[in-house]
Formats: structure tokens, C-alpha cells, sequence
């Protein structure tokens, strides 16, 4: 439970954000003065005595629920998230489905926004619809109609904002408020925002989600999720944690803790930079439209501008009337940007993004998809590397190499 973990919130919770990243999870007077806590590989937990072993009255009794080094992780996370409590799970697509799994309920009803991370979508049509729930997606444009959505067993309502590859923003306290009149959980994943730009507790979530794997981390070298819950829901969430044995190892939450400490400094750079890039696309010809909630010309600009502080490093845009083959000229072309899936590392990616899966909300038209991750790279090599793909496509259609 809350009071078992090994907290330094009340310590930190008190001062700014800054100091909060550098020093939340730290607690050096408790392991001899070492200002990181150590990692701690371990399964078994030894008692002092019988008595104890019966009554595990002891902070730890065995890996699955927790060591100091997913504690002081937990701790931190739930001074940025401002949350009751966080689990700490192997990977972000089980920080969707630990939650998910938690308040499921054979014939009850459950939202999810049709701009959902893919995976999340496929455990939702699988998983969850075996088990007996009734999924059903809604238009992330849908405004104040969500209300008509929520029924009375409608129990789980699953956001993302921006969505998942088309960037569309979500009107979060509105559908948090819909959806707690009818007592359903909001769920949120924030990996996009972090909670440095964006913190869904604030805005009537629930449960808030996060992939650990991206801008925490930060180096493309670890997988991880964590769970943030409010009061309402932290035990449940804990409980179905345990009962699930799904649990994280204690080198990867070192990292991410390490990562934490300069997390706010590369989100600076990723969203500078991914503006600037943004920006310069949304210039050419050959792009139909750039998707950045950031960009005032962006259809949920307003949205964003008032609930979130600041953009992260991946956005897309529309490759203008591109064929498959275009598409993949483009990005065999590319030097810099790797192809690749995830982000939030130091390392520029472009994938082609596939939305046949969505059931309402359609793909932006007039041409094919392209999602950026900008990474730490000077924006101006990076611009120069998409400018010289771009001009191959041209050439390839047999325009003039200097033709814009």
C-alpha cells in the first residue's frame, strides 16, 4: 500500500519542477550516503524471524511487490504525476493493459478514442472482447456528442491526446466529467506530454499512463511502463498488479531514473526542434498538411494551447498525392532519419504510418502519412536531409531538380 512504499514525497513535493526531476527518488541517508539508489536484483526476501514470515510484517517481502529501486521510481513518478500511487511495469503497452485488466467486467461497456495506440486498440478486440466487454470507439473530433456515448454499464472510457499518429486533441476535463457521471474510470495515455507538458490527474483522470520506454529513458535502450492512479483507484490498480505478477526489473527503473534527471532539458530540445522542422514542412509543396497540435493553424491548436505547457518531439505530416512506391523512395532516401519504431530517444526516426485499422476516424487525405520523431540531431541537418529526399521523389517524377 501507499504507506509501505519507501517515499521522499514529502521532502520534494513542495518545490518546483526542476528540483523535483533532479532530486525526487533520491534518498541517500537511507543507503549510507550514495545519492543513486542502488539497483536491486532480487526474488526472494529473507525474514528475521517466523513471527515476521507469518505476518509479513516487514517493507518487503518478495520482488513481485516492489524493491527500493522500483520504490524510489514510483516515488518520483508520483511527484511529477501528483498521483496516489504508480505502479512500475515491464513495458508501456502493460501500463494499457494492467489498467485495462484491473476494472474489466464481463457486459460492461468501455470508450476508447479511435486515434488509440495500435496495440492498445488490438488488446481492446481481442483480449477484452473475449472476456466479455463491449468495445466501442468514438471520432476524437466528436466534441460535446460524447456525452451521448456513455451508458449506464459503461465502466473504462481510454483517451490519448494528441492521438496516436494523426495528432488530433482531446477536450480532457469535459470527457472526464461526462464520464464520471455514469462512474466509469478515465484512463489516459500521456506518453506523448509527459507529465511535464500535460498532467491528467488534474484534468479529472483516473489512471494515468505512460511509456517510461520513451522520453524518460530517453537513450533507445530499455522498455518500460508506469501506471499513475488516484485514490479512487489505487488499490484496485495494486491489487491486479500483484495478482498479475506483472513487475519491473531494477536496472531498467535505474535508468529511467537517470534519464529523469535530464528528461526536462532534451524535451526542451525535442519540442524547439520538432517545431522548427514542423514549420519548415508545413512551407512545402509537396507536403499536404503537417499534423502538430502546436501549430496554430492545427485544428486542436486552442486545446492545447490551454491545457498543455508545452510539445514533444513527434508529430506527421501528409506527403502530398505520394504513391506507395513515393513513399518508399522518400524514406529509403532519407540519411539521418532512421527507420524505426518508438521515439523519444536521441536518434530521428520516420516511419510511414497505416490507420486501416481505425473504424471511425479517417486518415487526413490528399496524400500518405509520415510520423517524425526529432531527435537531439541540429535541426538544419535535418531539415537539409528531408529537403534532398524530397527533391528525389521529384526527380524520380521527372521534375526539375530545383523545382519546388
Amino acid at each position: 500500500m501507499k504507506d509501505q512504499k519507501l517515499t521522499t514525497q514529502d521532502k520534494f513535493i513542495n518545490y518546483r519542477l526542476d528540483t523535483r526531476l533532479a532530486r525526487a527518488g533520491n534518498s541517500p541517508g537511507q543507503f549510507h550516503g550514495f545519492i543513486n539508489p542502488p539497483v536491486v536484483h532480487a526474488s526472494t526476501v529473507l525474514f528475521p524471524d517466523y513471527e515476521t514470515m507469518k505476518s509479513r510484517d516487514q517493507k518487503y517481502t518478495y520482488a513481485t511487490r516492489g524493491t527500493p529501486t522500483t520504490d524510489a521510481l514510483s516515488d518520483a513518478l508520483d511527484q511529477l504525476e501528483g498521483s496516489a500511487g504508480t505502479i512500475i511495469v515491464p513495458t508501456g503497452l502493460a501500463a494499457v493493459t494492467v489498467p485495462m485488466l484491473a476494472f474489466a467486467k464481463a457486459g460492461d461497456h468501455c470508450l476508447i478514442v479511435d486515434s488509440i495506440y495500435g496495440p492498445s486498440r488490438t488488446f481492446a478486440n481481442s483480449l477484452l472482447h473475449r472476456m466479455g466487454m463491449e468495445i466501442e470507439y468514438f471520432d476524437p473530433h466528436i466534441g460535446a456528442g460524447f456525452g451521448d456515448l456513455l451508458r449506464e454499464n459503461t465502466s473504462m472510457v481510454l483517451i490519448e491526446a494528441p492521438g496516436s499518429n494523426t495528432f488530433e486533441m482531446l477536450d480532457v476535463s469535459a470527457i472526464a466529467e461526462a464520464s464520471h457521471q455514469v462512474g466509469a474510470v478515465v484512463m489516459m495515455d500521456n506518453t506523448w506530454a509527459t507529465p511535464l507538458f500535460f498532467k491528467p490527474l488534474d484534468h479529472g483522470v483516473d489512471i494515468s499512463i505512460h511509456a517510461l520506454t520513451k522520453y524518460p529513458g530517453g537513450h533507445c535502450d530499455l522498455l518500460l511502463g508506469s501506471v499513475s492512479a488516484n485514490e479512487r483507484c489505487w488499490n484496485q490498480l495494486l491489487d491486479t498488479q500483484y495478482q498479475l505478477g506483472v513487475c519491473a526489473q531494477g536496472d531498467d527503473c535505474f535508468r529511467v531514473l537517470r534519464g529523469m534527471r535530464t528528461m526536462k532539458l532534451r524535451l526542451q530540445h525535442h519540442e524547439k526542434s520538432a517545431l522548427h522542422v514542423a514549420e519548415w514542412l508545413d512551407g512545402q509543396n509537396q507536403v499536404a498538411r503537417v499534423l502538430h497540435p502546436a501549430l496554430k493553424n492545427d485544428p486542436g491548436h486552442e486545446i492545447w494551447k490551454r491545457d498543455f505547457s508545452g510539445s514533444s518531439g513527434l508529430f506527421a505530416f501528409v506527403l502530398k498525392d505520394a504513391s506507395e512506391t513515393q513513399v518508399g523512395e522518400f524514406l529509403d532516401a532519407l540519411q539521418l532519419f532512421e527507420l524505426g519504431y518508438s521515439w523519444g530517444g536521441y536518434t530521428s526516426l520516420a516511419v510511414a504510418v497505416d490507420t486501416s485499422d481505425r473504424t471511425i476516424a479517417k486518415a487526413p487525405q490528399g496524400g500518405r502519412l509520415i510520423r517524425l520523431q526529432i531527435g537531439l540531431e541540429d535541426t538544419a541537418d535535418l531539415v537539409e536531409d528531408i529537403e534532398q529526399a524530397l527533391r528525389k521523389i521529384r526527380q524520380v517524377e521527372g521534375l526539375g531538380a530545383d523545382e519546388v
